[in-house]
């Protein structure tokens, strides 16, 4: 029998309730379906659930249909418990994505969609409310391409011309096989499904139970089991309470089995780690449970027994995944009504918050108060209520506050020295911005040589575990790149929390140092109004630095649509109701975060001083003269044991930039393809490319110039020469610090061949590329893969023939189920000097991916590039390094940059 895991999301209203009420009773799991607003409903059992109407929580039920087990999970609705939405994700195998067809798409709708396609979710559409539709089935695929994209096809009918040319819009190893004249069978639609090149959209009346049984067959038909695994494997995904308050862990299993008795093992958020027994596993299905002694593979139970478990646990081979995509924007204290002391009173909010992570409980020592993170009223309100109902305890909340948030605009160098008597430890990283929503990565290229593993892997482990703050107002910081690009140890008396205070000193005094920008949370809206009061809402969206389109404007009402501040918009409604006399409404969805528009203004209600934050010092520690010194931020310069990684980085690269040009240049020499890949992307090149012509070349300004010499085989020679005035690196005892110049330079020509010689270990890189997921994320790319995805797959390959040719690794690109002409088995080739591989119709690049990790991760240095966070974490679990699609994007993008600076400083 075929199991699979399936989640209904919607905006609220939208019938999700209704639609799973509906599956049930056509399958005979229930005998009349239940309504929400009477309170009826199988699966919205909770107290507030039904006095609301609304789904808070998310719920499972079980139900079969032509030998298809399904685990059906429906989640809330309401933007303010999105998070719980969010959450179930993780262990969906496809998702249904509900939309009323009586208030068409709606911003919530639109979120939804972005959170689907970000996870890869195969997604089915059940267009619900048909009988209150003013538009067509026709009308409405038309509708969501112009949406969403390509691959919307009306299921309601299948087989005939018109829906096997809708199928080929989306995926084109179905136009393959219609070009080769052949069938398109159930298991092709069903494998372009699950790459989400195919949405299959169904029509009907959840509250009639018209069309649910036909949405049912296509569930059956067009899914697919996932592969069979014998090693245990699961994925945490909710923590709740049952009604006599034991603690259950909400998992699916995915792979091999669960027993009653079985020890799971993790790790705390300190990383220390845990074990504990299994007491009893579940199988929900609404309120009611079956106790099992044994689960399966795509089983969805909840497991009792464990006290330690989180959202986001991945247990045997699967690994810890915490996703934070939308995040609260709003802080409230929470204030007792009734005088319990505040330990008990955090005690209490804190398991809550086992069962919503996203609430962020956090003590203010200071000020004596609890400080949770929410978003919105109705979320609140939710709170109030089951602190009342689970601990008879009445709190309220203080006024809401914005949760602002830091970045910064350009790169810059953090330096952290840690030197107390008998410690030692320097650290210098380079902090960059990334774009809007993007978080915090980290990555180390600092020479082993220089740096041992197991120091940089300490410091990696203090960066990422740590909750870094701006210096504007303290608040956290985001969309930045840490790379810890060099550091010193001391044989004698360095120690690992060394490096932990001399990292975190460096994140903060790089921070210090640069130009930060004060981020505010932002809505997209929607105002709906009378005509006549158009002129005034486009006045107020000006006034709070918002930006809208030109209004829709009907006969009696329009429609304006923009984004702006939170803090502008979100009390909006009275001001709106107000003017409109009622006849307005605004509608907000979360948008990210952006520029603050008052910055000023928020600086200075703050009053945050960061030079004052002893949590989060940026001065570092010095050892002179036997004493040890505190050196404030703006001195550590002066005091620093290693060279600044940014003014070596602009001498270094323009030498060794330059001779990897020319080196390329003497390779593709003789191969006219090649050679015009590079110059359709660079122009035209002159100079002599002759075997062994040495060519001088002086970067400018930097003091240092780099000889190369092309050998007779083609390998190259360099040579170094260094001058510099400049104070350099101060030694680590005080007694060496009058090095002189001499000593120096050869401490620098030192680290130049070493960092040459790090560049060089790329020949010995073995580079995965993910081909469909970054064409999809790139998005030059992307935006060519509507009108033709030959020549947008034509146009990776040639890109990455220049990033191949400049870094002289390896490369594979694997494209997935791709239909070769002639049979179904996978192929390979060769697009010059790297390998193009198109796995067969019935597998996928994630395990195609796996294979090839596994099988080299002893001979190479394997680096995957996808933004799939299952493929991340199987690469991650074979020892490889990950990069996200966008992250290698940017780093192409500055091989080009360094080539074409070179060019065209010779050229002139």
């Amino acid at each position: 029998m075929k199991r699979i895991v399936t989640g209904i999301l919607a905006h609220v209203d939208a019938g999700k309730t209704t639609l799973s009420e509906a599956m049930l009773y056509k399958t005979g799991e229930i005998s009349s379906p239940g309504r929400v607003d009477h309170g009826t409903s199988f699966l919205d059992t909770g107290k507030l659930e039904r006095s609301r109407g609304i789904t808070i929580f998310s719920k499972q039920a079980q139900l079969s249909w032509d030998d298809v087990q399904m685990t059906i999970l429906d989640t809330p609705g309401h933007v303010d418990f999105v998070s719980e939405t969010e959450r179930t994700l993780s262990v969906l195998d496809y998702a249904i994505l509900l939309i009323s067809a009586g208030s068409g798409i709606q911003s919530h709708t639109e979120t939804l969609w972005k959170l689907l396609k970000r996870s890869r979710i195969p997604t089915f559409i059940f267009m619900n409310k048909m009988d209150l539709s003013i538009h067509k089935k026709s009308e409405w695929i038309d509708i969501l391409q112009e949406k969403f994209g390509n691959g919307f096809t009306d299921f309601s009918v299948t087989g005939g011309e018109r829906f096997i040319d809708s199928l080929t819009m989306g995926s084109e190893a179905l136009m393959e096989k219609v070009l080769d004249d052949q069938k398109i069978t159930d298991l092709d639609i069903a494998l372009a499904v699950k790459r989400r090149e195919v949405f299959p959209v169904f029509f009907g009346s959840a509250l009639k139970t018209e069309g649910i049984s036909e949405f049912l067959k296509g569930l059956a038909r067009f899914t697919l089991s996932e592969e069979k695994k014998e090693k245990f494997g699961a994925r945490v995904y909710k923590i709740a309470r049952d009604e006599d308050d034991r603690r259950l862990t909400f998992m699916k299993i995915t792979g091999g089995s669960l027993r009653v008795k079985d020890k799971i093992e993790g790790k705390t958020d300190d990383g220390e780690s845990w074990e504990e027994k299994v007491n009893q596993i579940r199988l929900y299905s609404g309120q009611q449970f079956n106790a099992v002694q044994e689960a399966g593979q795509g089983m969805i139970v909840a497991a009792e027994g464990l006290s330690q478990s989180e959202a986001g646990d991945g247990y045997g081979f699967e690994k810890n995944s915490h996703p934070e995509i939308l995040e609260p924007f709003l802080t409230y204290t929470v204030i007792s009504e009734d005088g319990t002391d505040y330990h008990t009173l955090l005690q209490e909010v804190r398991e809550l918050a086992e069962e919503d992570p996203k609430l962020h409980v956090s003590w203010k020592a200071a000020a004596q108060e609890i400080h949770i993170q929410m978003m919105g009223q109705v979320q609140l309100e939710v709170l109030a209520q089951t602190m009342l109902d689970r601990f008879g305890r009445k709190v309220s909340f203080g006024s809401g506050k914005i949760l602002y948030k830091e970045t910064i605009a350009s790169s810059v160098e953090g330096v952290g020295h840690f030197e107390p008597l008998r410690h030692y430890a320097e650290v210098h990283l380079l902090i960059e911005p990334q774009e809007r929503g993007s978080g915090i990565s980290y990555q180390t290229v600092a020479p082993v040589d220089q740096l041992n593993r197991n120091w940089q892997s300490q410091i990696m482990t203090a960066l990422q575990e740590y909750s870094h703050t701006g210096v504007l107002t303290g608040s956290l910081l985001t969309d930045v790149k840490i790379t810890l690009v060099s550091g010193k140890a001391s044989k004698k008396h360095t120690e690992g929390g060394d490096f932990r205070q001399a990292a975190l000193r460096a994140v903060r005094n790089g921070l210090m140092k640069a130009e930060n920008i004060l981020l505010e949370p932002w809505f997209s809206f929607t105002i709906e109004l009378p005509t006549e009061n158009v002129g005034r809402a486009m006045t107020d969206m000006q006034k709070i630095s918002g930006t809208f389109q030109p209004p829709e404007t009907g006969e009696d009402h329009s429609l304006l649509k923009g984004r702006g501040p939170a803090s502008g918009l979100m009390h909006y409604q009275e001001e709106l109701t107000r003017y409109t006399r009622g006849n307005g409404r605004i509608y907000l969805q979360l948008d990210g975060y952006d520029a603050c528009h008052n910055t000023e203004e928020v600086l200075e209600e703050i009053g945050y001083d960061p030079l004052r934050d002893v949590d989060n010092p940026a001065d570092s520690v010095f050892c002179m003269h036997g004493e040890s010194n505190i050196i404030p931020w703006d001195q550590v310069e002066e005091y620093m044991h290693l060279p600044s990684i940014l003014e070596q980085d602009e001498e270094e690269d323009d030498v060794l930039a330059a001779a990897r040009v020319h080196e390329y240049e003497h390779r593709i020499a003789d191969d006219k393809e090649l050679m015009a890949i590079f110059e359709k992307t660079y122009g035209q090149i002159g100079g002599d490319k002759t075997s062994g012509n040495n060519v001088r070349m002086n970067a400018a300004g930097s003091g240092i110039s780099g000889v190369r010499m092309i050998n007779a085989d083609g390998t190259v020679d360099y040579g170094y020469s260094t001058k510099s005035s400049r104070q350099e690196a101060v030694p680590e005892s005080a007694a060496a610090r009058d090095l002189d110049a001499e000593q120096k330079a050869q401490q620098k020509h030192s680290h130049l061949a070493a960092r040459k010689k790090e560049m060089e270990k790329r020949a010995q890189e073995y580079l995965i590329v993910d081909g469909y997921n970054v064409l999809h994320n790139w998005d030059n790319l992307e935006e060519l893969c509507r009108m033709d995805y030959g020549a947008a797959r034509q146009q990776l390959l040639e890109t990455l023939c220049n990033y191949q040719g400049f870094m002289r690794c390896k490369i594979a690109v694997i494209f997935d189920a791709y239909k070769v002409k002639g049979g179904g088995s996978a192929s390979s080739g060769k697009f010059h000097d790297i390998e193009v591989i198109y796995t067969n119709e019935d597998q996928t690049a994630d395990s195609y991916i796996e294979r090839m990790t596994k099988e080299l991760s002893g001979k190479y240095q394997v680096r995957v590039v996808t933004s799939d966070s299952q493929v991340q974490q199987i690469s991650l679990g074979h020892g490889a390094l990950r990069t996200s699609s966008r992250e290698f994007e940017a780093e192409v993008r500055s091989v080009e940059d360094a080539i074409r600076r070179v060019i065209s400083r010779e050229s002139s």
